[in-house]
Parts: C-alpha cells; structure tokens; sequence
C-alpha cells in the first residue's frame, strides 16, 4: 500500500529501517534549546506567582457573599411577614423584599465581575509580555511552538488504526 501511495503522490520510496535525516535534526535542536526552554519555563512559573498576589481579595469576596447572604435572609423574613400581614399592608412590604433579593443578586454579580476583571486582566498582562518577547527577539528567529516530526509510514498506520477502531467502534 506504500507502495501505491509512493507512486499516487510522486514520493520518493522511504526505507523502514533507518529514521529520516529530519528526525536526528529536530533531536539535536530540542537539545541545544533546553536552556532556552528551561529559562521560558522559570518565567512562567514567575508570573503565575506574581498575578494573584494582590492584596483584600479574599475579605471584598467575603463582604459579598455575606451582604448576600444578608440579603437572601431578611428577603425570606420579608416574605414570610407579607405573606402573614393584612392584604393592603403586604404590597409594600413584599416590594422591599424584592429590592432585597436584588441587591442579593447585585452582590454576586459583582463578584462574578471582578473576577472576569482579574482574568481579563491576567491575559493582557500575559499578552504584553508575549509582544515584548517578540520585539526582543532578533528578525529571521524560530517562532515558539510545539510540534511532532513523524514519517509517513508511522503517520499512515496511525490514520489506518483510527479508522479500523471508528469502524469497530
């Protein structure tokens, strides 16, 4: 089947037995960049330390969830007194528990808000230092990424065991 592949795509033939020049190249480069790598790593592992370092955090979190939950609680007093009042006596009182159980609900939404700021945030920061890494870096340099060098004849098998485990699957 190589064979007819070799021939379909104009291919040179391709020997089994020892591994494409590409493969011994992209070793030998991984290796000469293991410093580079290591360092990238160390500055990652920096920013991750620094982004939520910042100070009341917790105690605003805190003062939320507990006027909420303040809120919910004299909410579910209101309606019960509304609910156990003369009828032309509940309107006004099952009204205010509506606006409690608003600023219940305000209260967790800003939560969620300055939490989304934060991320917001920590992405720009991430995407900041990203541009300042590709101005410092000199034209006609490698661009950062991953990859997988793999021949064709291990890439071929590998789509022909995909596609008898999709048929028995």
């Amino acid at each position: 089947m190589t064979r007819k592949l070799e021939e379909l795509f104009n291919l040179p033939p391709v020997s089994d037995d020892e591994p494409p020049p590409e493969v011994v190249d992209v070793k030998e480069l991984i290796n000469q960049n293991q410093e580079h790598l290591t360092t990238a790593r160390d500055i990652i592992d920096r920013i991750d330390q620094a982004l939520p370092q910042v100070a009341d955090l917790d105690s605003a979190d805190q003062e939320l969830d507990e006027l909420a939950d303040m809120a919910r609680d004299k909410f579910e007093d209101l309606m019960n007194l509304g609910m156990n009042v003369e009828a032309r006596f509940s309107g006004q009182i099952l009204q205010t528990a509506g606006v409690l159980l608003g600023h219940a609900i305000t209260a967790k939404q800003a939560k969620i808000d300055k939490k989304l700021r934060m991320v917001d945030l920590q992405l720009k920061k991430l995407r900041l230092d990203q541009a300042a890494q590709k101005e410092a870096k000199t034209p006609g340099t490698a661009i950062d990424g991953q990859a997988v060098v793999v021949d064709r004849n291990s890439l071929l098998k590998q789509l022909l065991e995909s596609n008898k485990n999709q048929k028995t699957g």
